[in-house]
């Protein structure tokens, strides 16, 4: 019988140290464009970036991903968990905001804009969900036996361009205070890429939260992220193990960069995380289809 994982949050939730894109050089920007290379994917997200501020417990990983995630079983894998993603956002009810975005006079061509840079993680965030809940299998002791082909998939063709960010230092108050209530909301001390690529228009980022953040508080809500969970765990112990990657190594190499369970509390950070995160991106796309209308 498969041994159940768990959604665990730590607590309390550890301290994260990564290094952002424009200042990492040297070695750890070669890790960086390795790694988005290998997912084919624009950006560097904070998972993987807090995941390799320990080298050794990051190349012993990344090892075990490099083979496979070009392949056709990979790109199934997130292919059917985007899926369940998209299903559970869909069943939390995302009401349209296209409506209200014409009447602050968004134009088509902006509007594409949104859905394009959604698309972005849309698609990319679950090759990151694959990979945190890989980690904390491996690190909890749980054997990857994953078997299956490697057969190459031709490299998707979608957009590959790096996501514009709102960091924290480009925030209006109100923008600012909306960070806040995002963070207060979802339980944690940083906002993720996906957020800050958002905000990059922060009138429809505002009008999107304000359809979100209603959806988190419901009491379908973690239901819904606990089926998505569950499916990253199926999923990702099924891909195959080209490497024979092991609990014992994986433990091994992040004890030569820190405590294991300083490294263990970073990897359940994340693969707590990640699931939510694919849902509420989700739900923001879905506003930008639905047929019920969010008003501002």
């Amino acid at each position: 019988m498969v041994e159940v994982l768990s959604r665990l949050k730590p607590d309390p939730i550890p301290a994260i140290h990564p290094v952002p894109e424009h200042a990492a050089l040297g070695e750890l920007a070669a890790v960086y464009e390795r790694t988005k290379r290998g997912l084919g994917v624009p950006w560097m997200g904070v998972v993987a970036m807090a995941f390799a501020q320990y080298p050794t417990f990051y190349e012993t990983l990344w090892s075990g991903l490099e083979p496979i995630v070009g392949t056709k079983a990979f790109a199934a894998a997130c292919e059917e968990l985007r899926a369940v993603a998209e299903r559970e956002a869909n069943a939390l009810g995302p009401l349209s905001v296209l409506e209200a975005l014409r009447g602050q006079g968004y134009g088509a061509e902006e509007i594409a804009e949104i859905r394009a840079c959604n698309e972005v993680f849309s698609a990319g965030n679950m090759a990151y969900v694959l990979m945190a809940t890989l980690a904390r299998l491996l690190l909890e002791g749980h054997d990857w036996d994953g078997q299956g082909g490697i057969d190459p998939v031709l490299p998707a063709q979608g957009d590959r361009t790096k996501p514009t960010l709102m960091e924290a230092h480009h925030a209006s108050p109100d923008l600012a205070a909306l960070f806040a209530d995002l963070r207060d909301t979802l339980g944690l001390p940083f906002v993720n890429t996906d957020y800050r690529a958002f905000a990059r228009w922060p009138s429809y980022f505002l009008l999107g939260w304000q359809g979100l953040k209603p959806a988190i508080q419901s009491r379908a809500y973690e239901p819904a992220v606990t089926r998505v969970h569950d499916a990253a765990v199926a999923l990702a112990r099924d891909l195959p193990n080209p490497t024979g990657l092991s609990p014992d190594l994986l433990t091994a190499a992040a004890r030569r960069d820190a405590s294991p369970n300083e490294v263990l509390s970073v990897v359940r950070l994340f693969q707590w995380l990640l699931p939510g995160l694919a849902v509420n991106v989700g739900f923001l796309r879905q506003q930008l289809v639905g047929a019920g209308v969010l008003t501002s």
